[in-house]
């Protein structure tokens, strides 16, 4: 009897070890999971659940037949399996069934989630879906490959929401606001002329960013009539498609296919898609699928254990430790390789530290080495991560084959950023030269920069021009149009807003970098005034396609910037050393003009020099030429790869609020 007595009181304590709750000293003492079997893998004989919850006591797997209604069918218990992870194996098919986990810490039950490593999922991304993946490719797919790329310099990107791109009546599209208008051709405005995808195409852009299209909280994809519009900048679950953008959410499958369908539709237009992630907050904090797994952990806290907020949407996650790296990471690389996509755009990558960034860099070049990294240098608010480890605008020489976005180039060009009444060098500001030319040079060291006055960096930041992101706008802020009308001078006409609109896209198709536009700016874009269109309607947000006809020669305009940048590596060069040789400025010695040329066939350029006049004053500005038989490509407000005029004077007039490009042979 005693021996049964002491055996049982064993099995009690045993059982209670398990099941209180478990504690480390601090999170860099949480154990690792290295596998790579987390969440689900599936067999038509049988699926194996793991999730990585070391602080719990007890997990659940809750199994569904349906994506939103009735109870759980069947509720199991997980095992308790290796480096703070629990495991469950059913075998059986269980194709089209549903799933979600229940994590227990200490005495409480926390709220069910579908996981944080969940690739399918039914409507709302509430409860994960047990699917065989490779019923979602549509046909061709395994012969899909990224169109061509030699260098990043070659990268034209083209920044576009999904509803943006075909939501309005002149789009001529059918699959208003989906994944599948990317794939319609011959789409026409009401005059006729090409939009969506042929139009991309006609403009030569080699890169569509798409604003977040992973599956995002804030749309309630059971209400599609709702038109209710948003960004997406509220993540929800990483690696599903956002389910609003399919043609039908409640089915797991669809969203997969439609956005696989629509990068094979880009390639096969020989263009590249970059997602843009948002890695650094969750849409919610306690009730994230992260939090609702392991509490805390994936988040940085303060010193006096608040939750901090370099995002301004309430938290940021923890890059530096170990399984959010890890997450963010594998994520990456699956979106590269399960969806083809072909670069990232990192939100707020400042919240992010230096060696996660490089991480993802060399994870991606294993999978191959020209998708392009890019992200904004920067945080929203103060961060407990060191500035120092912080992969932000300053450190980005310690980024490996990352970019960042130029704020000291953007708002050199159209003013400032936070007071949408102040204009910049386009539209005659005086005193911007150093700003605008150390954007010219692509951020890096140069000799004739005095790095004493450009607006925000005081001193070279990269060590290569692609690590420089060029743009004077984006879906931030005031579009290029409302920002250039708001900051207009005093008697500013509609002819010189044209004028400073055109001035400021031809600096930044023809500096050392990676050119980035907003979709619609080449057709003269307006978003009527409104700073963050995040939540406007589509009233607001859509492109109207039907100004295209209205500003055909603003799209002309664009179109022969591209074509420029595209037949001239001049603009191109990727060495530091050759830009830094042959990339020299000329001192002018009037205000607000700006002229450099490109010497000696730089970069294999068929031409022997180039000169570029870049004239930010409202009135015409003569120069005496550099000797030579100069010819004009590019003058008020005209362009023309083939050349316009030979030069016959050494004397040379820019017009007003223009550029001029010239070359000799």
């Amino acid at each position: 009897m005693k021996f049964k007595i002491v055996n049982m009181l064993f099995i009690i304590a045993f059982f209670c070890s398990c099941h209180q709750k478990v504690s480390y000293a601090t999170f860099d003492d949480y154990p690792v999971y290295e596998g790579d079997d987390l969440e689900l893998i599936y067999t038509p004989e049988s699926s194996q659940f793991r999730i990585w919850a070391p602080t719990a006591s007890e997990v659940k797997l809750l199994l569904y037949d349906n994506d939103s209604e009735g109870s759980a069918y069947q509720i199991v218990s997980m095992k308790s399996s290796t480096n703070g992870t629990w495991i469950k194996k059913i075998s059986e098919n269980m194709n089209g069934k549903f799933y979600t986990f229940q994590v227990k810490i200490a005495d409480k039950w926390l709220d069910e989630t579908p996981g944080m490593w969940v690739k399918a999922t039914g409507i709302n991304g509430k409860r994960a879906a047990i699917i065989d993946m490779s019923t979602t490719n549509p046909e061709g797919w395994d012969n899909d490959k990224r169109p061509a790329q030699a260098n990043f310099s070659d990268i034209t990107l083209y920044e576009v929401h999904v509803r943006d791109f075909s939501m309005s009546p002149t789009s001529g599209m059918k699959n208003k606001g989906k994944f599948l208008a990317f794939t319609e051709t011959g789409t026409k405005n009401t005059a006729d002329e090409s939009t969506g995808i042929d139009h991309l195409k006609a403009l030569g852009i080699s890169h569509i960013h798409l604003l977040p299209a992973f599956d995002f909280a804030s749309v309630d994809e059971t209400k599609p009539s709702e038109n209710k519009y948003n960004w997406g900048y509220d993540p929800q679950n990483y690696n599903v498609p956002e389910g609003s953008y399919s043609t039908n959410p409640h089915d797991p499958t669809c969203r997969i296919r439609e956005f696989k369908m629509m990068v094979q539709a880009l390639h096969r237009s020989d263009i590249r898609l970059v997602m843009d992630v948002v890695y650094n907050h969750t849409s919610a904090g306690e009730k994230s699928n992260l939090n609702l797994l392991v509490p805390g952990y994936f988040y940085r806290q303060n010193a006096d254990s608040t939750w901090s907020n370099a995002s301004g949407c309430g938290n940021e996650t923890a890059s530096e430790r170990a399984m959010m790296r890890k997450f963010i990471v594998e994520s990456v690389v699956y979106w590269a390789t399960e969806y083809h996509v072909d670069g990232f755009r990192f939100d707020l990558m400042g919240i992010h530290d230096i060696v996660t960034m490089n991480a993802v860099r060399e994870a991606l070049d294993k999978v191959d080495p020209s998708i392009v990294l890019y992200g904004e240098g920067w945080t929203a608010a103060a961060s407990p991560l060191s500035e120092e480890k912080r992969a932000i605008k300053k450190n980005a020489s310690q980024l490996k084959w990352i970019a960042v976005f130029s704020d000291d180039l953007r708002d050199a060009l159209k003013g400032s950023w936070m007071h949408a009444e102040i204009p910049g060098f386009v539209s005659g500001t005086d005193s911007l030269e150093e700003s605008v030319k150390f954007g010219i040079v692509g951020g890096i060291q140069h000799d004739s920069i005095d790095y004493t006055k450009p607006i925000y960096s005081k001193a070279p930041y990269v060590k290569f021009p692609t690590q420089t992101i060029n743009y004077v706008s984006c879906h931030d802020d005031l579009c290029l149009v409302d920002k250039l009308t708001e900051s207009k001078p005093a008697g500013t006409t509609d002819e010189e807003l044209i004028r400073f609109n055109k001035l400021a896209q031809t600096i930044v198709f023809t500096s050392q970098g990676i050119p980035f536009i907003y979709a619609g700016e080449e057709l003269y874009r307006t978003k009527k005034g409104i700073h963050n269109t995040y939540q406007s309607p589509d009233s607001i947000n859509q492109i109207n396609w039907n100004l295209k006809t209205t500003h055909g020669d603003v799209f002309a305009y664009y179109q022969g910037l591209i074509a420029l940048r595209k037949a001239h590596p001049a603009f191109r060069i990727t060495n530091p050393e050759l830009i830094q040789k042959h990339l020299r400025f000329i001192n002018t010695k009037v205000p607000n003009l700006i002229a450099y040329t490109l010497s000696d066939h730089v970069n294999g350029e068929k031409w022997k020099d180039i000169l570029v006049l870049l004239n930010g004053n409202r009135k015409a500005v003569s120069m005496t030429l550099p000797e030579g038989a100069w010819n004009v490509i590019c003058h008020d407000g005209k362009i023309d790869v083939n050349g316009i005029t030979p030069i016959k004077s050494s004397q040379f007039s820019v017009a007003a609020s223009s550029a001029s490009i010239l070359y000799i042979n």
